[in-house]
């Protein structure tokens, strides 16, 4: 992880943007009041939406899983559907 204030990453941005997507370095962009940004690769940010997704669906699961054992399941029936050969 690399730490760059913002007028060196305004002077040399193709140098950090090829060290986010080559080197698969993740770029903090440094800035006045505290207002400090990130540069990564869109397959790193892939990676992260895709982990952030499935940690959402692994707690619905997990929520219902606890619903389940405090006794607030339903039953119900299935339907049977035929096939529109």
């Amino acid at each position: 992880m690399l730490a760059v204030n913002y007028s060196t990453i305004r002077n040399n941005l193709k140098t950090y943007c090829d060290e986010a997507t080559d080197n698969n370095e993740t770029v903090i962009v440094t800035r006045k009041d505290e207002k400090n940004v990130v540069i990564l690769s869109l397959e790193k940010y892939n990676q992260i939406m895709k982990a952030a997704q499935n940690a959402e669906y692994l707690a619905m699961i997990d929520r219902g899983i606890a619903q389940l054992s405090s006794g607030r399941g339903q039953k119900h029936e299935l339907i049977e559907v035929e096939d529109d050969e």
